[in-house]
């Protein structure tokens, strides 16, 4: 019996508590006080859009080197790897063949010069004689003809010397181009077949080319929108692009289009790309793997909300406004890319919303919240370029507005 009286008591005790309001439900709960939330407005920023791709170096002038005479290969003049200059010397042939052959045709072409002078002095002695009518026509045609061959003959020797004098010429191995030089393929002493044996070969570094694909979606997007004139070449370098390499997190290297093929690939449905890229270090090499975006549009104004305010409802991603009247509504957004660390958004939003930034996991659609004014920062704002007539289809990056060079 005194068990169940100290029970009753103590029940007692319990509703004169809750009645004092000690007890009160927090805040959220049935019956409590609204949370309290902070909203800000979206962030509106000039952005422009890129578009990414993968791809590789290549380089734009590749050469091997072959020799343009046959002989023995005397001497090697550069060093495996090394950079060398455009016409400087590689290799060397024994010329000591070739300068004999040019000897005998420099003394053809004198013994063909000294007919050619005896064919003209019994020429113009024959023509005199005949307007004296002391010989007859047809010794006057055989000198004349005599003369014509004479002449041929030095034609045709003059010629055989220029040849034999390219042979020599061709004994000194020269780079028919400027870049970094690959590991010699012949030794000394070996002997090389013109335009057969590989001696080594050269690619050019600086600058560089970077090719890619693209899709036939993407191909149309930027048919239509140099078709429309609103490609951002008016505005900044014409079709800019950057490259990041595998082992980077920034792109540090920049470039230009300037070259589209001219057909859709009929097995993979994309056209090749290319972009022209400075490389004053020659660290970008042929074939090298890399990751590029490419302008994608002009600047828009583009809304801004943090990550942490999205919230992903099933297939859904919202985020969660207060209205007028102090309550919670969801809107169901299309995200964009991130930028600066904010996510842009395309649509279902507008600037005057107040968002919920902080406190979204103590809000419920419909529930009423006391809101704190906050704010959203984007680390750079920058300054507000010439809006487009035309703004194209969203694309997987984006970057401020500001940071287009």
């Amino acid at each position: 019996m005194r068990l169940i009286v100290v029970a009753a008591l103590l029940a007692l005790a319990a509703c004169a508590k809750k009645d004092d309001g000690h007890g009160a439900p927090p805040p959220g709960a049935p019956g409590g006080p609204p949370p309290e939330v902070t909203v800000a407005h979206p962030l509106v920023q000039p952005i422009v859009d890129w578009d990414d791709y993968t791809g590789r170096f290549e380089a734009i002038d590749s050469v091997d080197v072959r020799p343009r005479v046959s002989g023995y290969l005397q001497s090697l003049n550069f060093r495996d790897g090394q950079f060398v200059r455009k016409g400087q010397l590689l290799m060397t042939i024994d010329p000591r063949p070739f300068e004999a052959l040019l000897a005998q045709a420099k003394a053809d072409e004198a013994r063909y010069v000294a007919a050619a002078a005896v064919a003209r002095t019994a020429f113009d002695r024959e023509k005199k004689l005949l307007d004296l009518k002391a010989v007859s026509q047809e010794e006057f045609d055989n000198a004349e003809a005599t003369l014509r061959q004479a002449v041929a003959q030095v034609g045709s020797a003059r010629a055989n010397t220029r040849a034999k004098a390219l042979d020599v010429e061709f004994t000194r191995v020269t780079a028919p181009a400027a870049g970094r030089a690959s590991d010699r393929k012949v030794s000394v002493g070996n002997y090389v077949t013109s335009g057969q044996t590989a001696l080594t070969s050269i690619v050019s570094l600086n600058p560089i080319h970077f090719v890619f694909t693209g899709s036939e979606a993407v191909y149309l997007k930027y048919a239509r929108a140099n078709r429309a004139g609103t490609r951002p070449s008016s505005r900044v370098a014409a079709n800019p692009v950057d490259i990041r390499l595998a082992d980077e997190t920034d792109y540090r290297w920049h470039g230009r289009m300037d070259f589209v093929d001219n057909a859709i690939d009929l097995g993979s449905g994309t056209i090749r790309g290319r972009a022209i890229v400075r490389n004053p270090d020659g660290i970008l090499t042929p074939g090298m793997f890399g990751h590029m975006r490419l302008l994608g549009s002009g600047a828009y104004q583009g809304l801004l909300v943090p990550e942490d305010a999205i919230v992903t409802d099933q297939t859904r991603k919202t985020v969660l406004v207060v209205g007028p009247d102090g309550k919670v509504a969801a809107k169901v957004l299309e995200l964009g890319p991130i930028v600066n660390g904010l996510r842009a958004v395309r649509g279902g939003l507008s600037a005057s919303d107040n968002v919920i930034i902080a406190g979204v996991q103590r809000a419920h659609p419909g529930a009423p919240v006391k809101t704190v004014a906050g704010r959203i920062v984007a680390p750079d704002p920058g300054s507000a370029p010439t809006m487009p007539t035309y703004v194209e289809p969203p694309a997987t990056v984006a970057t401020p507005a500001s940071a287009v060079r």
